[in-house]
């Protein structure tokens, strides 16, 4: 891993930098991308923000949030790429891999542990409970000022990647952070009423949806949530993706892993994990060809959804016994 002091030297030295996050991007992401764009746009650069899916409504408060684009002939653009909350390359999605394996100069900055540093320059830190706080500490290195403007995006990627600085990932650091966002500019009543409390009724819809379909194993230590494409379509919620729905799993009394099973198109399961602290979920997901946190990670699986949860489930027995 490069110091960031480095890479902000070597970002310096760009004029065009097109800047990438994950596919079904989530707080971090979003607002990880936002900080980013935003500070290289106050040094003058000529920035361009892709992701391979919508960003979730309760973002679209951010500014620069509607500058964000599908990938639609990007590789006309520019040839340095920054990626951004990306545990691999292959996170950006399908849509743009073809695309990025002909770029050039990369900077990969991420907060995620397997990370394989695909860049050309590389900062990964693992101990960092967000890449939004990587993301303050890189512009700090590129003496960018802090505008209330990037400190709501950084804001809102250390709170989403924290459950509200509530999970274990939460370090003196991100409460730092946080207070010097605050100090910046965030406007707390409006981040909250827009990241928790302005829902679109399709999403209330899944989320009572989603807890008709939970259960319970039979000793009480893992929970799952599963949700079949034809569910989630019958309620409108394709294109929603509730970040805090998984963590009902989680709370309930006993259970040591949660688990969201979600058919994100026929045949293509999306499984979410949550622990408590006990069982390291990150190296579950690997297993599956995911990847994430202690606490906290994900992967993707073909097969139908009674296959996948079926599959998953035993390997997660296995761990726990």
């Amino acid at each position: 891993m490069m110091d960031l002091q480095l890479i902000a030297d070597a970002m310096k030295k760009e004029e065009h930098l097109v800047l990438v996050g994950h596919a079904a991007p989530d707080g971090d992401c979003v607002g990880s991308l936002l900080g980013l764009f935003l500070g290289l746009r106050e040094l003058g650069k000529t920035v361009e923000a892709y992701l391979a899916d919508k960003i979730p409504a309760q973002y679209y408060y951010l500014k620069g949030a509607d500058q964000i684009r599908l990938p639609e002939g990007i590789l006309a653009r520019g040839t340095t790429v920054v990626f951004v909350d990306c545990g691999d390359a292959e996170r950006v999605g399908d849509t743009f891999l073809p695309d990025l394996a002909q770029r050039g100069t990369t900077f990969n900055l991420d907060h995620h542990r397997g990370n394989p540093l695909f860049g050309t320059h590389n900062y990964v830190d693992v101990e960092a409970a967000a890449t939004a706080e990587i993301i303050y500490e890189l512009l700090t290195a590129l003496q960018v000022p802090i505008t209330p403007d990037i400190a709501q995006a950084l804001f809102a990627g250390i709170v989403m990647d924290t459950g509200s600085f509530m999970n274990g990932n939460t370090t003196g650091k991100s409460l730092r952070i946080a207070a010097d966002l605050i100090d910046a500019g965030v406007d707390i009543n409006h981040s909250r009423i827009n990241l928790f409390e302005s829902k679109p009724r399709a999403e209330v819809v899944l989320i009572a949806r989603a807890l008709d379909n939970l259960e319970i194993s039979p000793d009480g230590t893992m929970a799952w949530i599963s949700l079949p494409y034809e569910e989630v379509a019958q309620v409108g919620a394709l294109d929603l993706f509730p970040e805090t729905l998984i963590n009902y799993t989680r709370m309930i009394d006993g259970v040591e892993v949660g688990m969201l099973f979600r058919e994100i198109k026929p045949g293509i399961v999306k499984v979410g994990f949550r622990s408590k602290g006990r069982v390291d979920v990150a190296s579950l997901a690997r297993q599956f060809g995911g990847g994430g946190h202690l606490q906290a990670a994900g992967a993707r699986q073909s097969g139908s959804l009674p296959e996948v949860i079926e599959r998953v489930l035993e390997v997660v027995k296995d761990v726990m016994a």
